[in-house]
């Protein structure tokens, strides 16, 4: 095998395939959260079909706790968890959710009330299961390669809403004279999710753990006594087996517990958890409700919501630029606690602003969302061997879930005063 470069562990690495992994990769960071996103994104057709009942807010709250428990075991047995099993799980989860959200709207003809509004909230609530096995499996496996899988990844998940977004606008301006056209927006893009599901599958089963760079990043961990490559390994070819322990080889250094991984990175993690309570306590539901006087009519929330997921993704490429990237921890936990002057920068918005002003305070919103996500993401695990960078993604994710669960809650907030 031919080595090409020294990677941040000073290992000599193989770049054999690392151009189509950095692409796979972001494919799998799309399917992750683009049936999520699809949800949110037709938040017209929603609001539509139960206008009592809240919808955004209801079905960000039905989806997230479940991710952040199935999160929370996961990141706890970790080590003993089949990571290949575990991301073929769920990403068929997120195809058969999708297939189900189709079936739900033909069996019920497109029609509301509490019933079909139940049966919506449920299929969300699935969707929660294979995002809490998919998002820190994922990223608790990149972590073990090189950066730019991870930031790969990171900026494939926030793709999907830039996706989502713009085919929102097109089917919007494509349907909105024709009758029923709101409902044939949703459809095409349940299909859409149906078929990037689909896709993902195969590509992480079959064409993923074939490259050379990854295996030789899995090889890399495994000797270093990672359990959780064992069936990516296999099904690349590699049959050997990882040396289990210090206990086993005196030579591999005992690694870190998780709650010692956790308290040397515990600022890495706060940075996490604050990101995510902040940008959940204003994105989706008061970008989708409280938005103040405006001329845009029904587009104003499918616009704020188009920006907010193009500048994220924008975010996610900053850090690609190194005299831009934030790698110092301080400086990560001072930008992190900056981004709070955001709340009464959009209570201002909201009551005195304008368009622009909100347009311009959600850009500000998701740039700072994306980039800081990307700089912990790739900076906490360098450290750390093999066996640990995989544990510490699954942490840094369920922080990152942790703050989203809380911040869907906290969006409820905005409601005072407005008489519900």
């Amino acid at each position: 095998m031919a080595y090409g470069e020294v990677d941040h562990r000073g290992v000599h690495t193989t770049q054999e395939g690392k151009s189509l992994g950095v692409f796979i990769c972001w494919f799998l960071g799309n399917g992750c959260l683009f049936g999520y996103n699809s949800m949110l994104t037709i938040e017209d057709y929603l609001v539509h079909l139960f206008p009592n009942y809240r919808p955004v807010r209801v079905i960000t709250l039905t989806y997230q706790p479940l991710v952040l428990v199935i999160a929370a075991v996961f990141a706890y047995h970790e080590a003993k968890v089949n990571t290949r099993v575990r991301n073929l799980v769920g990403y068929s989860l997120f195809f058969l959710g999708s297939l189900a959200l189709i079936i739900l709207d033909l069996a019920t003809s497109g029609r509301g009330g509490i019933a079909t509004f139940i049966g919506v909230c449920t299929v969300v609530a699935v969707f929660g299961v294979p995002e809490g096995h998919v998002e820190g499996a994922m990223t608790g496996d990149l972590s073990l390669m090189c950066p730019e899988f991870i930031q790969s990844f990171s900026a494939g998940m926030a793709a999907s809403g830039a996706i989502t977004s713009a085919l929102r606008l097109v089917t919007k301006a494509a349907f909105e004279k024709s009758r029923d056209g709101l409902r044939r927006g949703a459809m095409l893009f349940f299909a859409a999710s149906c078929f990037f599901e689909l896709l993902c599958v195969v590509l992480y089963a079959h064409v993923f753990p074939k490259l050379p760079i990854v295996k030789f990043y899995r090889a890399e961990a495994a000797s270093e006594g990672s359990l959780t490559v064992v069936a990516d390994l296999a099904a690349a070819g590699l049959q050997g087996q990882p040396k289990l322990s210090a206990e086993d080889d005196p030579a591999i250094p005992e690694r870190l517990s998780n709650k010692q991984l956790l308290m040397q990175n515990m600022d890495y993690a706060l940075d996490m958890f604050l990101i995510y309570l902040l940008t959940l306590s204003i994105f989706p539901g008061f970008l989708a409700e409280d938005l103040g006087s405006h001329s845009l009519g029904s587009w104003y929330a499918l616009v704020l919501i188009a920006t907010y997921n193009g500048s994220d993704l924008v975010g996610r490429y900053v850090p690609l630029v190194e005299i831009i990237k934030v790698t110092s921890r301080r400086g990560l936990l001072a930008a992190v606690l900056a981004r709070y002057l955001l709340l009464p920068a959009f209570y201002c918005a909201a009551r005195y602003g304008g368009e622009a002003w909100m347009i311009l305070l959600v850009s500000v919103l998701g740039l700072s969302n994306g980039c800081l996500t990307v700089c912990v993401l790739t900076e906490a695990p360098k450290p750390y061997k093999g066996p640990e960078q995989n544990a510490l993604g699954n942490l840094l994710v369920f922080c990152l879930l942790a703050g989203i669960c809380l911040g869907a809650v906290l969006d409820w907030l905005w409601l005072i005063g407005k008489g519900w």
